[in-house]
């Protein structure tokens, strides 16, 4: 005898009772992997399966490295304007409204500062999500001034690269960036300021080539795209076949343009045990 007995046949339930699976409650990395988001998130957005960092932005990777998520934003309301009156299919104005009211971000890069471990840092991130992370002249003008603050209160800066290069919507004011944000590393420089570039998937283009290749240190995450053009670019214009795992993290720490990869989840211990090492104080644990 059966515990449970229908007594309609067929599916009962109206197309408009049905109830669709939430989205969001599982990723699938590019390996297959299948992650619940929630884990997901608790493994600081690595694919617990095959180590895959997921792309994150400015909000996750502030969680990371500032104490209890707690900081002071700089300069968040600067945006940018048109002074080129840039139009392909689209107007300028009107990629920077669509592009803001999608990703609730004034611009590709927010800048803050706030402990980290215990003592105070500045930090500049870059969020590929609008516009590709391109680099325009607000994006120059932010760490040119988070440089500054750092200047100015003697505190460690970090700029996290994630971006496609120079926005050419601005032409020649965002190659201008490349310069100016160059004088004020150099400047962190000479005041013995640390500075750390934090290169992640993808950093190419006019970002690559200006201040995400000068830290004092230069670090990536694992597998990240880092390199001026991409390898499909690179191949079509050299004519030859480019080396395996060309263009990746992996492969620039082998050629020695990065001094060390790490993973998301020792980001944090990393950076300021840089910073104590070379500032010359007691190693935080």
């Amino acid at each position: 005898m059966s515990w449970f007995k229908r007594k309609e046949k067929g599916i009962q339930t109206t197309t408009e009772q049905k109830k669709d699976t939430p989205k969001g409650l599982w990723y699938k990395s590019p390996t297959g992997k299948i992650v619940d988001t929630k884990e997901l998130e608790q493994n600081f957005y690595v694919s617990p399966e095959d180590g895959y960092h997921v792309r994150i932005g400015s909000k996750e990777y502030f969680e990371i490295l500032f104490d209890d998520n707690k900081f002071k934003e700089l300069d968040a309301k600067l945006e940018s304007k048109d002074p080129l009156n840039f139009e392909d299919t689209k107007k300028y104005p009107e990629r920077l409204k669509a592009a803001q009211e999608k990703t609730n971000l004034k611009d590709a890069v927010r800048t803050a500062v706030g402990k980290s471990k215990g003592k105070d840092l500045v930090v500049a991130c870059m969020d590929f999500s609008f516009i590709g992370g391109s680099m325009g002249s607000v994006v120059g003008e932010k760490i040119a001034r988070a440089a500054d603050y750092s200047l100015k209160k003697k505190i460690p800066f970090m700029i996290i690269s994630k971006s496609g290069g120079a926005r050419m919507m601005e032409a020649v004011l965002s190659l201008m960036q490349l310069a100016k944000t160059s004088v004020k590393l150099a400047q962190l420089s000479d005041a013995g300021i640390p500075y750390i570039s934090l290169c992640t998937d993808p950093t190419t283009g006019g970002t690559t080539a200006s201040f995400a290749m000068l830290g004092d240190i230069n670090i990536s995450e694992p597998g990240a795209l880092i390199g001026f053009a991409g390898p499909r670019v690179v191949k079509d214009t050299t004519g030859q076949d480019l080396p395996e795992g060309f263009q990746t993290s992996e492969f620039l720490l082998e050629h020695g343009f990065l001094d060390f990869i790490t993973h998301r989840k020792h980001l944090k211990n990393k950076v300021n045990q840089y910073i104590d090492l070379i500032t010359n104080q007691p190693i935080r644990e």
